[in-house]
């Protein structure tokens, strides 16, 4: 392992000007920062992250808990936060929850143990206020950034989070300007706040076009193709005589959409389909779907800047990016002999 006296002997200079030099110090010329650190590269050497940890008393190290990396959600939010962290000297180590509370726990105390000096946290939502291992983090004082919205158990954190009222707001008065009367909602799980946000664009865009509020056009899909599915045959059933469906997300819109066509429907000839987050599978779908395109790179960036300034002891709040609406073949005019 190459250490720091035999750059120094080899460039001719002292091993504190070599430090200096591979910590980007202002005292050294530029000149001569730029030939130290072309040296340190060509004769293979590494820093001891271990011995710059006990000078500075950070491991550099920041955590990210996410459901899982299959999510396609934080796949460019992950990037974002990857290619900060790696500009400013820091590793990202990453653990997966899958969506289950013990699991979020087990691998936020393993973070802990690690000495990260941040953590960034897709929580797990759940009914219960409080939470033990968030009270933990908040004693600590251990810069924190939720990645969505604050639910009350993780309410003392910083979160970067998509305006989920405004973006669904927004396609439920598309689908009214196109002249949509009866307009189905599929909503997600019932404690996650970005179900209940788009629930509640919904519910106001409707106000807003003098349209009932309609309980028999509600129903409850949750967030998988699977869900969707399920939801899409009582649907069916019940023949609620909606024009138009508006799903919480792409998945469950997936999960409809396949159903309908599968039933010998047409898109949007007998019923128009909105989705919301934009993934792939979104635009690649029998039917390409109408739908938000969630922030993501922009939320990623969003917070990470957030924990440059807790990192350096600033005050910072929380962020919420609007969402785009993308128009796709799923949706167009209620069918004619619909009145």
């Amino acid at each position: 392992m190459v250490r720091l006296k035999e750059i120094a002997t080899v460039a001719g200079v002292s091993v504190m000007t070599v430090s200096k030099a591979l910590r980007d110090k202002a005292d050294i010329a530029v000149g001569t920062r730029e030939r130290i650190r072309l040296l340190a590269q060509r004769m293979g050497y590494v820093p001891d992250a271990a011995a710059r940890g006990m000078r500075s008393r950070k491991t550099l190290l920041l955590g990210l808990v996410i459901p899982a990396t299959t999510d396609p959600i934080f796949a460019r939010m992950m990037l974002a936060i990857e290619e900060r962290a790696h500009e400013l000297g820091y590793d990202l180590l990453l653990a997966h929850s899958l969506g289950t509370v013990a699991r979020e726990e087990a691998a936020i105390r393993r973070l802990l143990a690690r000495k990260v000096d941040g953590l960034f946290i897709s929580p797990v939502y759940r009914m219960e206020s409080v939470s033990a291992i968030y009270d933990e983090i908040h004693r600590q004082k251990l810069p924190a950034v939720i990645l969505g919205h604050r639910a009350p158990f993780c309410r003392e954190f910083i979160s970067v989070e998509t305006d989920d009222i405004g973006a669904s707001a927004g396609i439920t008065r598309y689908l009214a300007s196109l002249g949509h009367r009866r307009i189905a909602f599929f909503s997600g799980p019932l404690a996650a706040p970005w179900a209940q946000e788009r629930y509640e664009g919904y519910r106001r865009a409707l106000r807003e076009a003098n349209l009932p509020l309609e309980n028999s056009l509600i129903y409850r899909a949750g967030s998988t193709i699977e869900e969707g599915v399920s939801a899409t045959l009582k649907f069916l059933q019940e023949s609620s005589q909606a024009t138009a469906i508006q799903a919480a997300n792409d998945l469950v819109a997936v999960g409809i959409g396949d159903t309908l066509l599968n039933q010998g429907f047409q898109l949007p000839a007998h019923l128009s389909l909105a989705g919301f987050g934009n993934l792939l599978v979104a635009e690649y779908f029998r039917v390409p779907l109408t739908t938000v395109r969630q922030p993501k790179l922009r939320l990623g960036i969003a917070a990470m800047e957030a924990m440059v300034k807790l990192l350096r002891g600033e005050s910072t709040v929380s962020r919420r990016l609007p969402a785009e609406i993308i128009v796709r073949s799923s949706t167009g005019a209620p069918p004619a002999t619909v009145s």
